[in-house]
């Protein structure tokens, strides 16, 4: 079982008008398991994992980030912490290392060590 600590953050995020320019923007709570699920979310179609331990493993993972979200603290058996390794290690966007918290944010999590 492997344990961290989801802390939040603040980002700035653009609010587009209807052409499609910049008009704005706004403060977003940003945090570990919206990262997570960005880099799930972003996947193509033909790479996302298929079959029934695949939904079993989707369905521990959306309970546990449910959860993470009211205890403040992501549990997770360690076949599904590799997993999630996995998908870090390979997609995630380089340009992502600019953001300081998410990066801590990120690099804390490849670290987490068993309990």
């Amino acid at each position: 079982m492997k344990k961290i600590k989801i802390e939040s953050w603040k980002a700035k995020v653009p609010i587009f008008g209807e052409d499609d320019k910049v008009v704005g923007s706004k403060e977003i709570d940003e945090n570990l398991l919206v990262a997570l699920n960005n880099l799930i979310a972003a996947k193509k179609p033909e790479e996302i994992p298929r079959g029934l331990d695949k939904f079993r493993l989707f369905g521990r993972l959306a309970k546990a980030f449910d959860k993470a979200e009211k205890t403040k603290i992501l549990e997770i058996d360690d076949s599904d912490y590799d997993f999630l390794k996995k998908t870090v290690e390979k997609d995630i966007p380089s340009v992502w290392g600019f953001n300081a918290p998410l990066s801590k944010a990120i690099e804390d999590f490849l670290d987490i060590k068993a309990e």
